[in-house]
């Protein structure tokens, strides 16, 4: 099973990670918000993560890390 884990303080809740998972696991947390002030992403349904590393991709500020 993949683990992906988000740098929570270093993102800036721009959504690319949400719109490239293609088993759409990725959302932005409604009720977090870091330091800077941003919603940062998260996933909650990680048994479903397929681990093909499309988030991690695509995020322009590499705070995606996913282990297969």
């Amino acid at each position: 099973m993949a683990k992906v884990t988000f740098d929570e303080e270093r993102c800036k809740g721009c959504g690319l990670c949400v719109t490239a998972c293609p088993v759409k696991i990725i959302s932005l947390a409604e009720e977090k918000i870091n330091s800077k002030g941003y919603h940062p992403a998260e996933v909650k349904e990680t048994e479903k993560c397929i681990g093909c590393a499309s988030c991690a991709l695509m995020c322009p500020d590499t705070v995606i890390v996913v282990e297969r």
